[in-house]
């Protein structure tokens, strides 16, 4: 649909989003010695995939995961399944959003806050999943349950924020993040109601955009509006002292056509 490119929504509440920087170099880190040919083997990557991707069938006890690949107890790829990736351009597109849109989600939580967020995000996105497919035995791998949950709370946030994006991969466009972000949630809703056999698990997607827009509810920072609502204010504002101040303010006197002398002689 679109890739996002800057935002320009400073921050308020932080001084850095320390939590998003770790989470995406910790990804790109887990990718590089996992997900990359120069560095593990194809086999070895896909055993990863089943060791800590989340797979349907073992989390809905129909299945129970050969000795060799269970290395943590199961209920731990609700997290784990969200750092690995496919491949460049799976991370890379997750990344990108999480780049864009998690600092000010983070700002607006505080950073273990915004960590919990993101860990609980990405479970929502796994719990849906599991839900809509519950006998599925592929892997469930990727970041994006929870940079839907970034995308929600996002949209909660700040939705008169104008976003630069790339629509279609090529034309430049800066939109309201209420139109753009919106299109992006009912469009993972429709393509998880209406398609089948994708390979893009789209439920994931809406699962944890669900969650996210919950949790920014309860866990944003006191005094931290929803919708913009301190901007709106600000606006406002500032648009009645400038109307109050030129009402104020004594029409200048009318100058002569002749200058100050009049005709003069």
């Amino acid at each position: 649909m679109f890739i996002p490119i800057h935002d320009g929504n400073p921050l308020t509440n932080i001084r850095r989003p320390y939590v998003t920087y770790s989470l995406i170099a910790l990804n790109i880190v887990i990718w590089v010695f996992l997900g990359t040919p120069a560095i593990t083997s194809p086999e070895a990557a896909k055993a990863a995939s089943v060791s800590f991707g989340f797979i349907p069938s073992v989390a809905n006890e129909f299945r129970v995961l050969p000795d060799k690949f269970a290395v943590l107890p199961d209920w731990t790829s609700y997290i784990t399944y969200a750092f690995l990736h496919a491949d460049f351009m799976h991370i890379a597109g997750n990344m990108l959003f999480l780049w864009v849109f998690a600092d000010n989600v983070e700002d607006a939580l505080g950073h273990w806050r915004f960590l919990v967020f993101y860990i609980l995000a990405a479970a929502g996105g796994a719990w849906l999943h599991g839900l809509v497919l519950p006998t599925s035995d592929s892997p469930l791998i990727g970041a994006s349950g929870a940079a839907a949950g970034v995308i929600a709370a996002y949209l909660m946030l700040h939705p008169h924020v104008r976003v630069w994006v790339l629509a279609l991969g090529r034309i430049p466009l800066k939109l309201k993040a209420y139109w753009l972000l919106s299109a992006w949630i009912l469009y993972q809703l429709g393509m998880m109601v209406f398609t089948t056999g994708s390979q893009v698990s789209w439920s994931a997607h809406v699962g944890g955009a669900a969650v996210g827009a919950v949790l920014v509810v309860f866990l944003r920072k006191k005094g931290v509006p929803l919708f913009d609502r301190d901007l709106v204010e600000n606006i406002e504002a500032v648009t009645v002292r400038e109307a109050a101040a030129k009402a104020e303010r004594p029409e200048p006197a009318p100058v002569s056509p002749w200058g100050r002398g009049g005709k003069g002689s």
